[in-house]
């Protein structure tokens, strides 16, 4: 989650926070050009095809921005997939563990490419993707399989893990689950290189390979952090090609992290300062409700101008607004003590935090904004009141 913390420190700098209302979630819009062309290069280079994966990032008010460089997006579920519809456009992308009847009714009249957990997903459901085709919608299918080959080390994001509930394993396909699926899908990457993409491809040719030639596209998932400084772009290409050379089918890769990864920040402002132990802040931002990563990961956020507990004069435990007890950013270090007032700065704050924030507690979300650096100009695009809390609630 922070491996984009120093490609993100420069951006953040060159925001002026001042006067922002906290907390607020600010991407700013160079960064996430610079990112999209990128992309945009491995696409036109490697002849494949990338999706915005929206678990990851869905700031839908940067997406005029993203469909200058990205075909489409991958959803999780139908709000998701209705997102990509209404807001992006171009190709939808579906995949979920499993759908109701009814999510499918509904599915259908979004996606362009649904992708089942199961043979027994399948079956269920090809009859309602078939009506659908017969009324005039191009929709093509696909299967997640799970060649169980692990390259994450933190087993929450692990997909290839023992008893997964994620894609159907070699042992579990049988003669005729493929009959009239299109395409095959592995998603076992997390935060990796090219290197361990070459790897999984491998893995998968192995143990699927067999059923690649009678297939029409092939889907490596997401987990590429392809826009992180050390990613070894040239591997990542080669290994597309080769794939594609091979089996000549169309390639698509679905990033949400690299999308977004260096572009965004939180800003947040210290509410109260004491002493139990060591310093305490109270921060209006909170671990449990804003940033969950940092406890479900786990993993330290950077904060602009802080340093490690005792590497700075000054050592304080941030904490967030709510009564969890564990509710704890972590433990860091200032050029001098923290006042009440004071504006911190989070780093790489774009990606699996917008999607992932809560109400608990009643919390007010952070308010989502962009920064343009032609302009200066920060545009705050949402604020969150008491109607947000109350309307998931009833």
């Amino acid at each position: 989650m922070s491996k984009g913390a120093s490609l993100g420190e420069s951006v953040a700098r060159a925001i002026d926070v001042s006067q922002l209302e906290t907390p607020c979630f600010v991407t700013d819009l160079g960064a996430l050009e610079a990112n999209l062309r990128l992309l945009a290069t491995v696409q036109q280079r490697a002849g494949c095809t990338i999706l915005l994966a929206l678990k990851g990032f869905a700031q839908w008010s940067t997406f005029r921005l993203v469909k200058r460089y990205l075909a489409g997006a991958t959803s999780s579920s139908i709000a998701e997939a209705r997102l990509a519809r209404e807001e992006l456009g171009g190709e939808v992308h579906a995949y979920a563990p499993a759908y109701s009847d009814d999510e499918m009714r509904e599915l259908v009249t979004l996606a362009d490419h649904i992708v089942l957990n199961s043979p027994a997903q399948w079956k269920r459901h090809r009859p309602a993707i078939e009506a659908a085709r017969r009324a005039g919608r191009k929709i093509s299918t696909g299967l997640r399989v799970n060649h169980e080959h692990q390259e994450v080390e933190v087993a929450l994001y692990d997909p290839a893990g023992a008893c997964s509930r994620l894609g159907t394993t070699r042992v579990n396909l049988h003669e005729g689950d493929l009959d009239g699926i299109d395409g095959l899908h592995f998603h076992t990457l997390c935060q990796v290189n090219s290197d361990a993409l070459e790897r999984a491809i491998a893995a998968f040719e192995l143990k699927f390979g067999e059923f690649i030639p009678r297939m029409k596209w092939v889907n490596f998932g997401g987990g590429h952090h392809i826009t992180r400084p050390d990613y070894d772009i040239e591997r990542l290409v080669r290994v597309i090609q080769a794939f594609r050379a091979k089996w000549q089918v169309p390639v698509y890769l679905e990033p949400g992290e690299a999308v977004a990864l260096g572009t965004g920040i939180l800003v947040s402002t210290v509410m109260d300062t004491f002493h139990n132990g060591m310093e305490i802040a109270i921060l209006d931002t909170s671990a449990t409700a804003h940033m969950p990563d940092v406890l479900e990961m786990p993993y330290r956020p950077v904060i602009v101008d802080a340093g490690d507990p005792g590497a700075k004069p000054h050592t304080y435990r941030l904490g967030g607004m709510t009564c969890l007890a564990g509710d704890v950013i972590g433990d860091y270090s200032f050029d001098r003590p923290l006042a009440v007032g004071d504006k911190l700065v989070f780093l790489d704050m774009a990606h699996y935090t917008m999607v992932k924030t809560t109400t608990f507690n009643g919390v007010r979300l952070p308010s989502i904004a962009t920064h343009d650096p032609a302009t200066k100009r920060i545009t705050v695009h949402r604020r969150f009141g008491y109607h947000d809390y109350r309307d998931r609630l009833s």
